[in-house]
């Protein structure tokens, strides 16, 4: 694989962009508002102090005379002083530097200073920036009286350096973070891709049939949570899988059974000389293993018609009171032999939406496991009542659901441990779906001595309403 395009890679580049991407904002936009700032402050200074010592240099005028005004202004405004006079004979105004405070220095540099001749030219205050050689200064002029024009010009070279000393450190640090950045990008992301290919190895392993080794990841991180998530893949997989294999074994053992009774019945029948007794035990028998492949084939068929989307379900209303009454006729003679008792209770006639062949479907199921999963002397109850959803019960006294097995009753090949279970496993997956595709659900409850199944469905009102909705389209 192409070292670029690992995940390491990836991550450490984009870190490494957004470090750069930070960096160049500040050294873009910081260092020069930084800079604005400092060149600003500076001109505030000399505005601020600039009046006062103009009227100094008027009141000398007036006769409070200081020869040294120059040199002490450029003292109070830490900036140097030249006081020019305008010459009002040229074409346009030119200066002629009348004192300076850099003694025995020539003033011709800033003879021709473009803020000093705006303010000769204006007769107000101007400030500005500009640069003489190698060096910037800020500078602010005024006119004083009779065409002079004091002028203020403080150099920035201390404050530009500290500019230029936090760019060349920020051009140092920015090179040391991209480096870091990439060290502990390449380094997290490895790890992070270890995790990763961990996963990716474990989803092979799953996909090919394995189901033996956990997928352990004890961090609390989406990495974790997805490897634990992985595990209960795992785990249910393998369950469907020893499920599946216990179907196998069990559908064939199912076919198997009856096939062979069915043979022997008939070489039976055809061989020997049978008395009409005889021959009729032998005719009921055949018909109850032939009930039996027909079950299991039904079984196999609605779960095929399930899963194909071809199953279709009617809704309209109907009431769950008869559907409780043709369950306990049906099944009353089963109840009795195998020493059971089925009764009926009713509250109400329980009018729901749905489709009541399917219903009954779903009766059937949960009251031939109830039947087949109790002991001899267990009481049945197949309930039909009224509520916000109309519910059909099926209740026992039996030994109950352990509570490990609970969530997985409704699973499809599942069948309980123990001398109990038998069938294929697919009943109450059949009846939960049909359930489901009935817009109601199919609950459980279960605990020692008392366990019920309940299908809920919803109200016939449900009925009405939606007609009456597609009546105002």
């Amino acid at each position: 694989m192409n070292p670029l395009r690992s995940v390491g890679a990836q991550l450490s580049l984009a870190l490494a962009v957004l470090v750069a991407g930070s960096l160049g904002v500040v050294y873009l936009f910081v260092v020069p508002s930084l800079e604005r700032n400092l060149v600003n402050a500076k001109l505030s200074q000399l505005e601020h102090v600039a009046p006062d010592l103009r009227q100094q240099l008027v009141n000398d005028q007036l006769g409070i005379h200081d020869p040294d005004f120059v040199g002490n202004a450029s003292a109070a405004a830490n900036a140097r002083v030249v006081l020019f006079s305008t010459l009002a004979s040229a074409p346009s105004p030119t200066l002629q530097a009348m004192a300076d405070s850099r003694q025995g220095a020539s003033s011709a540099d800033v003879e021709d200073d473009p803020v000093a001749l705006r303010a000769a030219t204006t007769l107000q205050m101007q400030h500005g920036t500009l640069s003489r050689g190698d060096e910037r200064f800020a500078e602010v002029a005024l006119p004083v009286e009779d065409g002079e024009v004091l002028l203020f010009s403080a150099s920035l070279h201390d404050s530009l350096g500290n500019v230029h000393l936090v760019q060349h450190r920020l051009l140092i640090a920015g090179v040391a973070a991209l480096l870091a950045s990439l060290l502990l990008g390449f380094g997290g992301a490895s790890i992070f891709a270890r995790r990763i290919r961990g996963l990716e190895r474990a989803a092979d392993r799953i996909a090919g049939g394995r189901f033996d080794e956990p997928v352990d990841d004890p961090t609390p991180d989406e990495l974790g949570q997805l490897a634990r998530a992985f595990d209960r893949m795992r785990l249910r997989l393998a369950h469907l899988d020893r499920a599946r294999a216990e179907f196998i074994a069990n559908a064939s053992h199912e076919l198997r059974t009856p096939l062979f009774s069915l043979g022997g019945f008939l070489e039976l029948l055809t061989d020997e000389e049978l008395d009409d007794e005889t021959r009729a035990e032998f005719l009921a028998t055949m018909r109850e293993q032939v009930e039996r492949l027909a079950r299991l084939a039904g079984d196999l068929l609605d779960l095929s018609r399930l899963d194909a989307g071809r199953l279709r379900v009617e809704r309209e209303p109907f009431e769950l009171a008869d559907v409780a009454r043709g369950l306990v006729e049906e099944f009353q003679a089963l109840a009795r032999t195998g020493e059971r008792s089925l009764d009926l209770e009713l509250d109400g006639a329980a009018r729901a939406l749905g489709d009541d062949e399917r219903a009954l479907r779903i009766g059937r199921a949960l009251v031939e496991n109830a039947l087949r999963h109790t002991p001899p002397g267990t009481r049945v109850v197949v309930r039909a009542g009224d509520g916000a959803w109309p519910a059909l019960e099926v209740e026992d006294d039996g030994p109950g659901i352990p509570a490990s097995e609970l969530g997985q009753v409704f699973d499809r090949f599942y069948r309980g441990d123990g001398s109990l279970a038998s069938g294929s496993g697919l009943g109450l997956a059949i009846a939960r779906e049909l359930a489901e595709r009935m817009s109601g659900r199919l609950e459980v409850e279960s605990e020692p001595g008392r366990t019920v199944f309940r299908l809920l469905l919803p109200p016939a009102e449900a009925f009405s309403r939606e007609n009456a909705v597609v009546g105002t389209l």
